[in-house]
């Protein structure tokens, strides 16, 4: 058994792996692997200020930056760009607590804490460890998921344009999203046998690349459609009661709206899992805060942008994504591109979300299993004299075996705004504010009913009002759905 496995099984304080460690494969031959480590024993770690940006910019601009125009819709020009801001500040502050946590004790010689869970483990009890995991976990697979439905709409989006070029705007475009999940779940199947997170970084900067340029050309083509005309009708308030939607209508569509901006910021389940890839000095929380405000003010400049730009060009008829919901038909070309870029950022977001499933799970493997050639043995395939990498069979089964039943999931619920709706509800409170907010109370050792107290127990129950309303909305989205919706058969 190979040092790398054995450490797999034991952490700094000699606790089971099972908190959620990430398991490491041994490094190839010459590389100096024993030499070449952090001072926890692991592989030394390079990620900086602009890696972890990458990373954070990747897993929020996704396909929640699309949905902004039609949250601004049901919200109108007061509540929808104040509710921006809302989000991204308390996104930013509960981030920064969260930052804090990586390490027990002293910033930047205390112990590691290599997951989210590890961090909640550190400062909170059992049973909210537990819940935790199961917030986190259900988050992350549900985002896998939901990329993979948007990747598969935005896909047929590419077939549509060119056939409403071709056969004008009334022509019957549809197409079944089905096949496109499956091509993207071929795709996942491959890039799920990278090792670890540390390996992704070069497909977080592509992908964060694609999602500025899909971005740009959202609102550049919303600019356009301003300047040139014709806009769609907008008001303070958003939707008219009684013109486009009913007064029921207009709660549960709010609600939704609510839902799907929470999930634009969603990033904080896998903050810990982010900053793991840090190098240190200076201290990773210093380096994760200052990644923290590069990534969520420039995704906020784009949200901003996108849902203000977006609704300035549609009006309350927003559609639901404005790439693939043709709010745009031409330059198709342009239209082509965006989408393209959409596909291939979802590629690399699915991975920084899933990598987390991934280690959980291998890590539990190696310390219930230690001995067992099938969990643990790295089998080294060499494609040529100069290219080599490492193929671990129960790796290659458990991860295209997860690949393919999120890929059969999203199939059977393809609702883009419904489900966007609902993971920003379950994941927004518990995550992004009420895990942190009480791990920051515990560290800072804050007495209860003081003035910090208070404010920030205000804040935590204030958005857990949030996320609680936007939940039901989306579930009542979701119930309306399925009432028109024939499994494998659903048109795009």
């Amino acid at each position: 058994m190979t040092k790398d496995v054995e450490m797999a099984g034991r952490n700094g304080n000699g606790k089971g792996a099972v908190a959620g460690e990430a398991y490491y494969p041994p490094p190839p031959p010459g590389q100096g692997g024993d030499v070449d480590v952090d001072d926890d024993g692991k592989h030394r770690r390079t990620g900086t200020v602009w890696t972890a940006s990458a990373h954070i910019i990747t897993a929020v601009i996704g396909s929640g930056v699309l949905s902004l125009a039609w949250a601004t819709a049901q919200l109108g020009w007061v509540v929808g760009p104040v509710t921006l801001m809302l989000f991204a500040g308390i996104t930013y502050y509960t981030s920064s607590l969260l930052a804090d946590c990586y390490r027990t004790g002293d910033p930047a010689t205390g112990k590691r804490n290599y997951t989210y869970m590890d961090a909640v483990a550190a400062y909170l009890s059992r049973w909210q460890v537990l819940t935790c995991g199961v917030f986190q976990y259900v988050n992350l697979v549900g985002t896998a998921i939901g990329y993979t439905i948007t990747a598969s709409i935005s896909a047929a989006a590419i077939n549509k344009a060119n056939c409403y070029h071709k056969n004008g705007r009334e022509a019957d475009c549809g197409v079944y999203d089905s096949m496109y999940m499956v091509v993207f779940g071929v795709v996942q199947i491959f890039f799920s046998q990278v090792p670890n997170f540390h390996d992704l970084w070069w497909l977080s900067f592509l992908a964060a690349i694609m999602s500025f340029t899909y971005a740009s050309i959202a609102v550049g083509l919303s600019l356009a459609q301003v300047i040139s005309g014709p806009t769609g009708k907008t008001s303070l308030s958003g939707t008219e009661v009684g013109v486009d939607v009913t007064s029921a209508e207009k709660i549960w569509l709010a609600f939704q709206a609510l839902g799907d901006i929470a999930f634009a910021y969603s990033y904080s389940m896998i903050l810990i899992e982010i900053q793991d890839t840090v190098k240190s000095p200076p201290a990773e929380n210093k380096t994760m805060k200052k990644a923290t405000m590069l990534g969520v003010s420039t995704t906020t400049a784009f949200y901003m942008l996108c849902g203000c730009l977006g609704y300035a060009a549609f009006g309350n008829a927003a559609k639901g994504n404005i790439l693939t919901g043709f709010g745009f038909y031409e330059p198709y070309w342009l239209i082509d591109f965006a989408n393209v870029c959409i596909v291939v950022h979802l590629v690399g977001a699915y991975q920084v979300f899933c990598q987390p499933i991934f280690a959980a799970v291998e890590t539990y493997a190696a310390w219930r299993w230690p001995n067992s050639g099938f969990i643990a043995r790295e089998h080294t395939v060499s494609a040529g004299k100069k290219v080599s990498f490492s193929l671990n069979m129960f790796r290659l089964t458990w991860r295209t075996a997860f690949v393919v039943v999120s890929t059969v999931l999203a199939i059977l619920m393809p609702f883009f705004n419904d489900i966007l709706g609902f993971l920003g509800a379950i994941g927004f409170w518990p995550l992004t504010v009420y895990f942190p907010v009480e791990m920051y109370i515990r560290q800072r050792r804050i007495q209860k009913y003081t003035s910090r107290w208070v404010a920030l127990q205000t804040l935590s129950f204030l958005c857990f009002l949030v996320s609680l309303a936007a939940a039901v909305g989306s579930i009542e989205g979701v119930t309306e759905s399925l009432k028109h919706y024939v499994p494998f058969k659903t048109k795009s």
